[in-house]
């Protein structure tokens, strides 16, 4: 019964299991089981429950990250628009057809003109690396 409540108070499908093995003990426990088979009933059933069921009800009930289009720009390659300088925390790139505040993932300066790779983003900055063809020209 505790574990039904602290499910009911929680909602977050964390004893429900055992609350299923909980159940079992008590009804062996009516029809005149030993504490041995209550408390083994107990076990394996929670484990069995927790084990069969969990993968089902984490794929339905538990909300799911959904990537945005900002995830889409990682990997993308753009254009250094503004001088990109970490220590002046300047610089700006435009990719996919918007203009991001960029900063150099390795603290280089990146020159204006020059095609970078987008590697993360960070809160509202592009975290950008030189290309691999640019670096060879510079």
């Amino acid at each position: 019964m505790a574990f039904v409540v602290i499910e009911a108070a929680t909602i977050n499908l964390a004893t429900i299991w055992f609350a299923f093995g909980s159940l079992t003990a008590l009804v062996t426990s009516l029809l005149g089981g030993n504490v041995w088979l209550q408390i083994t009933l107990f076990l394996s059933i929670s484990l069995l429950t927790l084990i069969f069921t969990r993968p089902v009800v984490k794929k339905f009930l538990l909300p799911k990250k959904e990537a945005t289009n900002l995830d889409q720009i990682i990997g993308r390659q753009g254009k250094v628009t503004e001088e990109i300088n970490n220590l002046l925390q300047t610089g700006e790139v435009f990719i996919d057809g918007k203009t991001w505040t960029a900063r150099s993932e390795d603290g280089s300066v990146i020159p204006e003109g020059t095609t970078v790779s987008a590697v993360k983003i960070t809160g509202v900055k592009l975290i950008v690396n030189q290309s691999e063809e640019e670096a060879y020209h510079v």
